[in-house]
């Protein structure tokens, strides 16, 4: 994995690091190690990340959570179309139904199912894997529709964001302002680094679950969080994912906190945010290296910078895990060639080569929030905060274990949400 270079406490992480800050530096994603469990031939049209469903893993997560139905159930209401409106109204259909079931889960309500795994309730895997199958679906029905490609990108592009939470990512309305509510945007990610451990659960995913449509209760009044979740794709961010979901939610927040897992065993609140790819592979194994891709280049910042009240969120008392105001980056100064890294943030004319969550796609979706903020002229605060890396308990921390979850496991998941809740409180009412 290609890290951002560090020092003293400087950030080593990115979303979901798996890796300890000693890894190597490598270009690209390596090769999935001996363990992975082996993936079918790939179908026409079908993904590398809808090719890891066949796994073992992928299949005891859908059926202990009985979210094995969801694909099938979307493939019967997709041959009972007859258009490519019918098609598009099933898939949005579907799709919401999908992130409304899994909420439900996190949250306590709905039946619970197999419990020989330990899948928690928590747990953000099974809308990972059944929103993959659903895609794998859909491009085996669009495969015989007769319609065209582009109306195929369409379909599963709306298939995406209903499943992900964004189209019901709203800010709210005039009925929570005369409630006194004030509106917290929260967003996480899918897993990733799969190649290395399919196993792996993504705690920011699981908190966009466990918060989604909650009020929290702050000392200046109520809150009402609205959450979704971003693919680990570097196309689906270079073709404006995340402004299409944000331009409409953030003009109507109080507050916004995009979050990413980070690095073992603490939490970083994330002050600069630089605008540089680094070139580690994504759930498709492809890399990106370069300028972050956005529009109207020629305004682009090298960094934008969090409004949250780090101070304070690195003070409060919010859990078990040490919280820092992360200032480290890693710039290229004015007038160098060379990067050098930066405890105390940019310098002025810098070029941008990390920003304090890296280089990945966790610095990027705070880089493009926080850039679309800005140019929306909104005086509200937001950034990004990373959570600790989502651990297994000694004995299972090898993949070649098949282990699913354990206790330990489940209890740092819920461990973590829990003082994110908290982090996202002591935001808003320091704001």
């Amino acid at each position: 994995m290609r890290l951002a270079r560090t020092t003293g406490t400087t950030a080593a992480g990115r979303l979901g690091l798996v890796l300890l800050a000693s890894a190597a530096l490598v270009a690209v994603a390596p090769p999935p190690p001996a363990t992975a469990s082996p993936a079918a031939p790939a179908a026409p049209g079908v993904t590398v990340e809808e090719r890891r469903l066949d796994g073992d893993v992928p299949r005891r997560i859908l059926d202990d959570s009985g979210f094995d139905g969801v694909a099938p159930a979307f493939a019967a209401s997709l041959r009972g179309t007859g258009s490519y409106g019918q098609a598009e109204r099933a898939a949005v259909r579907h799709g919401e139904r999908l992130w409304q079931r899994a909420v439900d889960r996190a949250q306590g309500r709905g039946p619970a199912r197999s419990q020989r795994h330990a899948l928690s309730r928590d747990d953000d895997r099974p809308l990972y894997w059944a929103r993959l199958a659903m895609t794998r679906e859909l491009r085996a029905w669009h495969a015989e529709s007769g319609l065209s490609e582009a109306a195929g990108t369409r379909l599963l592009e709306r298939l995406e964001s209903a499943s992900r939470g964004q189209d019901s990512m709203t800010g709210g309305g005039a009925g929570d302002r005369a409630k006194g509510l004030k509106r917290i945007v929260v967003t996480g990610f899918d897993p990733f680094t799969l190649d290395r451990d399919i196993r792996i659960s993504n705690p920011s995913g699981a908190l966009a679950l466990a918060l989604d449509g909650t009020v929290i209760r702050t000392a200046d009044g109520p809150a009402r969080v609205e959450t979704a979740v971003f693919p680990v794709r570097w196309g689906d961010f270079a073709d404006g994912t995340v402004e299409r979901a944000l331009r409409r939610s953030l003009p109507r927040a109080d507050l916004f906190v995009t979050v990413s897992q980070g690095r073992v065993g603490r939490i970083d609140v994330e002050r600069y945010n630089g605008a540089w790819r680094g070139g580690f592979g994504d759930n498709e194994n492809v890399s990106e290296t370069g300028l972050v891709p956005v529009k109207d280049p020629a305004t682009q910042p090298q960094w934008t910078t969090t409004t949250l009240p780090y101070a304070a969120i690195a003070a409060a008392g919010t859990g078990r895990f040490p919280v820092y105001d992360n200032t480290s980056v890693t710039e290229i100064p004015a007038g160098g060639t060379a990067p050098v890294v930066r405890p105390a943030g940019p310098t002025p004319g810098s070029a941008a080569r990390a920003g304090g969550g890296g280089d990945y796609l966790s610095n990027e979706i705070a880089y493009r929030a926080t850039l679309l903020r800005d140019r929306l002229g909104l005086d509200i605060p937001g950034g990004h905060v990373h959570t600790p890396v989502l651990q297994f308990g000694p004995g299972n921390t090898d993949p070649a274990t098949g282990t699913v979850s354990d206790p330990v496991f489940v209890q740092n998941r819920l461990d973590i949400t829990e003082q994110l809740r908290t982090i996202v409180r002591v935001a808003a009412e320091e704001s």
